[in-house]
């Protein structure tokens, strides 16, 4: 396993993306312990994504346009609910939370697991994303593929986790202001809402 891969790894893991803003939003919200549960719901959303480009599956959606655009608008409308979701609560910010209860830390997980199963851009990532640090020659590419790929899943987390850790300890303070609960909350919305437009609107 090559150090490029990684470092290129890791930098993509830390730029902030949809799962970034879920899971610091959890951390906010409902503390470290929660915004574990969205950190590890989201990373094994990506198994989908590096299964399918193993496979090689992700070459067929790469080149079935309605497979694409079926899971791409499905992606984005579920990012447009969560911002509505997220606008229309009140009290702290409690991201598809279930009418009248606490939200469960297997909800969070599935939530956070939801938001990247149903990002078809993530399957043709992994397609073009891996096979690059692959051996040349090498007779045990999927071994090889599945190494990086448990690699990654393990910097997701650790990278989510640490987010979301440094949310939760903000948190507290956060909460007891009011108008700065508001302005998050409009904040997390328009994030998921602006996520969701950049997913209705990509290519393939």
């Amino acid at each position: 396993m090559s150090l490029e891969f990684l470092i290129t790894a890791l930098i993509v893991v830390l730029v902030p993306g949809t799962g970034v803003v879920y899971t610091v939003a959890i951390g906010l919200s409902r503390g470290r312990i929660a915004a574990v549960a969205a950190a590890l719901g989201c990373t094994f959303g990506i198994v989908p994504s590096i299964a399918a480009a193993i496979l090689g599956l992700s070459a067929l959606m790469h080149a079935g346009a309605l497979a694409f655009q079926v899971l791409k608008y499905a992606g984005a409308a579920y990012l447009f609910y969560l911002a509505w979701q997220t606008l229309r609560e009140t009290g702290p910010v409690a991201i598809g939370r279930p009418e009248g209860g606490r939200k469960s830390l297997a909800a969070i997980a599935r939530t956070g697991c939801l938001i990247n199963v149903l990002n078809p851009k993530l399957t043709v990532f992994f397609l073009a994303f891996l096979p690059q640090f692959v051996s040349h020659g090498s007779a045990s590419a999927t071994a090889q593929m599945l190494a990086m790929s448990a690699v990654f899943m393990a910097m997701t987390f650790a990278v989510f986790v640490v987010y979301g850790a440094f949310a939760a300890l903000f948190g507290e303070a956060v909460l007891k202001r009011e108008t700065v609960v508001t302005w998050m909350r409009r904040s997390v919305a328009l994030a998921f809402a602006g996520f969701g437009v950049k997913l209705a609107l990509a290519s393939r």
